[in-house]
């Protein structure tokens, strides 16, 4: 079964790289408009659906090298992009008429904007944050023992067996640390690499976050928010600021050949499309980075009915060829593991699926 799937991951690579070389030239959408103004709830994804047949190659339109892709151009609700087709390939560009820099009487300004500083407020992010935001300050992975020295709940109020908001408990191991307020965690289910099959670490489950309303061994806690049931031998992790980093949507710098290991927060059979998150077999050491976008391949086997009877390793007797289905875009990344939302999916996205360049 392993080496059908080997020959099946090699086959799809294959197609990919054909892919790859037939990309070509940046392709406009047929009804790519020659301008559009920035409303707010757009993102770079959606504006470069409007314009592009393939959304990753977003920083080719802008003529953006790999410094600007990782320090974004700021794009605000009332702007302008005007699509220059005059120039091959075309180019988007910020009109002079957009809101946020206008320029001075008699000039013309027709260029992206670059700049260092934070992402202000107003600029639209890459994808919609709703759908990630839980997931930018909550740590996601667990390395195996990685909550054992974290402060822990040993007991709850009236010995209820599970609190929620509002609710208080008795946690343990916080020292000194003066941290007013938590997130409440356990670890869930294994995240398993399906080529190795070596565990990578184990999905942190979010519960909730508390306050610690008194000092001491143990420290007393209010439970300000559950998004489940809190219980005793939960532990307790420093709720970090929010960072939400501002990549351009694209392309590895490097081939990636991974799988999807699961759905968070889901049981491993479970399938999702699209804003679902999904674990990759695949990290920072293999070069992938947030803004990086891959597309699904479905891992397609098909058994000979009669000998899938008889035979116990029920060998597929067929392999068909390799179909491209979603698009994902990667927001968190660890060493091993990234972590990913679908963008766009036309069937169910599961577990053991094939993730690769675009």
């Amino acid at each position: 079964m392993q080496k059908s799937i080997t020959a099946l991951r090699a086959l799809v690579l294959a197609g990919a790289a054909s892919l790859a070389l037939a990309q070509g030239e940046l392709t406009l959408r047929d009804n790519a408009p020659d301008r559009h103004v920035v409303q707010r709830g757009d993102t770079l994804w959606s504006i470069a659906t409007k314009f592009l047949k393939d959304p990753w190659r977003w920083p080719e339109i802008w003529r953006m090298n790999q410094e600007q892709i990782r320090n974004p151009h700021l794009i605000s609700p009332g702007d302008v992009l005007v699509l220059d087709r005059s120039v091959s390939p075309p180019q988007l560009r910020l009109g002079e008429d957009s809101g946020a820099a206008r320029p001075p009487a008699g000039s013309v300004k027709l260029s992206p904007r670059i700049y260092g500083e934070p992402l202000a407020k107003e600029a639209i992010p890459a994808i919609p944050l709703k759908a990630i935001e839980p997931f930018l300050t909550q740590p996601l992975l667990i390395e195996e023992g990685g909550l054992d020295k974290a402060p822990r709940i040993i007991a709850t109020e009236e010995n209820r067996v599970n609190v929620g908001a509002g609710n208080v408990a008795y946690v343990s191991g916080f020292g000194g640390a003066d941290i007013p307020v938590w997130q409440v965690y356990r670890a869930g289910q294994p995240l398993v690499d399906p080529d190795s099959r070596r565990t990578l670490g184990f999905e942190a489950v979010f519960l909730g976050t508390a306050r610690v309303t008194q000092s001491g061994e143990p420290a007393t806690v209010q439970i300000l928010d559950s998004k489940k049931e809190i219980s005793a031998g939960d532990r307790l992790i420093p709720a970090p600021p929010p960072t939400i980093a501002q990549y351009v949507p694209r392309a590895p710098a490097s081939a990636v050949n991974g799988r999807i290991m699961g759905l968070y927060d889901a049981l491993a059979t479970s399938v999702g499309g699209r804003d679902s998150i999904i674990s990759i077999n695949r990290g920072r050491r293999d070069g992938l980075e947030p803004g990086n976008v891959l597309a699904v391949y479905r891992n397609v086997v098909i058994y000979n009915q009669r000998d899938y009877l008889k035979s116990r390793d029920r060998s597929p007797a067929i392999q068909l060829p390799p179909e491209r289905y979603g698009l994902v875009f990667i927001f968190r990344t660890f060493n091993s593991v990234s972590y990913a939302l679908v963008m766009e999916s036309s069937r169910p996205i599961q577990p053991g699926d094939i993730v690769l360049n675009p």
